[in-house]
């Protein structure tokens, strides 16, 4: 596998368990609240235990042998920039607990509305989904494509559980931030107030 393979490679493992670690967090929040650390472990397991398998046993199909075009490398690398970026704003903004679920297990928590947050609902998800895509420009195959068309739908059933619980959480304010802040593209100049 090429240097840029092995950078898809932990972009991909740091990536793809992402979903499967909400399945487990979100629709099983009040079992997990009860249970303390066991929702990071079981959640932890259960993604990255399923994901880093398929990686290392498929590694050849996911990835090239040798190098792509200069035309898949620069934008697939900065895609992986940019994630790096909104990485580092929603860690600002949320802080490292939350952006692992500390107040979904907690029960606890406010809406984040400053920040990156004032603009987008997901940027974390917004940022994977660059890595992801970037990963696949620099050493992806058909089959990755594949599997990251598989990723998308279910990052997006991730985010229907993470809004239900959200709606659950905190209800009407929740509601208020939907209608002042889209989804996943900063389309408005400025956020509307309530």
């Amino acid at each position: 596998m090429t240097p840029l393979g092995w950078l898809a490679a932990i972009v991909l493992f740091l990536q793809l368990p992402i979903p499967l670690y909400w399945f487990v967090v979100h629709p099983h929040v009040h079992f997990l609240r009860r249970h303390g650390n066991a929702g990071y472990i079981t959640g932890l397991l259960l993604s990255w235990g399923a994901v880093t398998p398929c990686l290392v046993i498929f590694r050849r199909q996911f990835f090239r042998n040798n190098l792509p075009p200069v035309w898949e490398i620069i934008p697939g690398l900065a895609l992986i920039v940019v994630e790096g970026w909104i990485f580092l704003r929603v860690k600002h903004d949320l802080g490292g607990a939350r952006l692992v679920g500390a107040t979904e297990l907690s029960g606890g928590g406010e809406i984040v509305h400053r920040g990156i947050y004032a603009h987008i609902r997901h940027p974390r998800y917004i940022g994977s989904f660059f890595a992801v895509l970037g990963a696949c420009l620099i050493a992806g195959t058909g089959i990755m494509w594949t599997a990251t068309a598989v990723w998308l739908l279910l990052t997006l059933v991730a985010i229907e559980l993470e809004e239900r619980e959200m709606r659950a959480r905190f209800g009407a304010a929740y509601e208020a931030y939907c209608r002042r802040v889209p989804r996943f593209l900063p389309l408005r100049a400025k956020p509307r107030e309530s």
